[in-house]
């Protein structure tokens, strides 16, 4: 569905190309040669800061949203300029070339100079058809919130690695040594219980002991991840707009009311 009243379009969400919400309609842009409504302004970014401007030729509406054929990469990069002012031919042309299409031959936009904001409300000056003897000021308010994201991710993994140990154990080992002992009394049966002469051999088996290394896997310790919370302060600057409004006296001279 096309456009019915740019108008209403103030204050809707945007969906691109893509169907991913691109921000949501500030201003309608008019042309001056011929007063037709050409663009849109859309505020972007997490607090709505960054302006942006889009064609509103393509654009069409679909229940309470706006649906424009451009990605929502393609308008954040579209060249920024400051609401509220006019627009050259040339700002204009860059504008027409960022999203792909032709600034020449398009009629009253071509002609046309530049492009002045229209304002949202009629009635907020004496021009208005619907003005009273006052005049509405009004101020933008800075709105500052916070959001969580992702930063980053931390995990815990193991890995097996190989050292050398050395330790020290005592061992002993048994050794030959010849006893030798008189014949006694108390001695002398069992030593003249043999032959007189004869040969013989007697057999000591030795024993030493020696090193043995066994190994076993034992728990030591356990290791988790924790977070904690820290908070900081960041400092954001954002520039706000406001009306004033003037006084023009009798005698030509000026003053500026807040």
């Amino acid at each position: 569905m096309r456009i019915s009243d740019p108008q209403n379009l103030v204050g809707r969400n945007v969906v691109g190309s893509d169907g991913e919400k691109i921000g949501t309609v500030e201003e309608i842009y008019l042309d001056t040669d011929n007063q037709q409504p050409e663009w849109i302004s859309v505020t972007t970014g997490w607090f709505g800061t960054h302006r942006s401007l889009v064609p509103l030729t393509e654009a069409s509406e679909d229940g309470a949203e706006v649906r424009v054929p451009y990605a929502k990469q393609l308008v954040k990069d579209a060249p920024h300029y400051d609401p509220g002012r006019e627009l050259s031919e040339e700002e204009e042309g860059d504008l027409f070339r960022h999203y792909g299409e032709a600034d020449a031959g398009r009629g009253s936009v071509t002609a046309a100079p530049s492009l002045t904001a229209q304002p949202r409300v009629q009635g907020r000056d004496v021009s208005g058809p619907t003005t009273d003897e006052a005049m509405t000021r009004s101020e933008e308010r800075l709105h500052v919130g916070t959001e969580r994201v992702e930063t980053g991710r931390a995990r815990l993994r193991k890995y097996v690695v190989t050292e050398n140990v050395q330790t020290t154990v005592p061992v002993s080992r048994e050794e030959i040594r010849v006893e030798r002992e008189p014949i006694t009394d108390a001695n002398r049966d069992v030593a003249m219980s043999g032959p007189g002469i004869s040969e013989e051999e007697h057999e000591v088996t030795l024993t030493a002991e020696r090193p043995v290394v066994g190994k076993e896997t034992v728990p030591v310790e356990r290791v988790r991840l924790g977070k904690e919370t820290t908070t900081e302060e960041r400092q954001v600057t954002d520039q706000v707009r406001k009306e004033e409004i003037e006084l023009d006296d009798e005698t030509g001279s000026e003053r500026k009311q807040r």
